[in-house]
């Protein structure tokens, strides 16, 4: 078996439990935070909402740099709506659903490097960072935004199991 054969309904499995976490982003709480020192609803889930993209970068290119030139990256300004969000998202799915499916073992077991500034903080196999940086970090700040979603009464889907909220998958 090819290892994208592996990946894929693990990506897919991800997305869906995004999009309905998504899905749930009232747009009347888009600038709320739990914290002084988090970040907007709206600011994680736009994060949220591009990460899937991430696929994409990593297997089409053999680094990113976050700083070119000593320019740190500046994120998209976030959408203005869920209707936006949820296209965003869906776009950048799509993207990356595409690149993991097209990408051969030897691309995936090819090294992948972060860096800043041309120095290289980080590398690792292509395969490890579409596990770590795309599919985990995903799962992470999902978790964040269920959170955002608890403290503000709002129904946290059932993901891998029951939620409070929702009896059943």
């Amino acid at each position: 078996m090819a290892m994208k054969d592996g990946l894929l309904p693990e990506f897919d499995h991800e997305m869906q439990g995004t999009r309905k976490t998504l899905e749930r982003l009232p747009e009347d709480k888009f600038a709320w935070k739990p914290h002084e020192k988090s970040g907007s609803m709206i600011g994680l889930a736009a994060h949220l909402a591009n990460l899937p993209s991430w696929a994409a970068y990593t297997i089409n290119q053999d680094s990113l740099d976050l700083s070119p030139g000593g320019v740190d990256f500046q994120p998209p300004p976030p959408p203005k709506t869920r209707k936006e969000l949820l296209e965003m998202f869906e776009q950048n799915v799509a993207s990356g659903r595409a690149a993991i499916e097209g990408a051969s073992d030897a691309e995936l077991l090819k090294s992948w490097s972060l860096l800043r500034n041309g120095k290289t903080l980080m590398t690792m196999p292509k395969i490890a960072c579409l596990r770590g940086f795309v599919m985990n970090h995903t799962i992470h700040h999902r978790a964040q935004l269920g959170l955002y979603l608890r403290l503000n009464n709002i129904a946290v889907p059932a993901l891998y199991g029951p939620s409070a909220d929702e009896g059943a998958l």
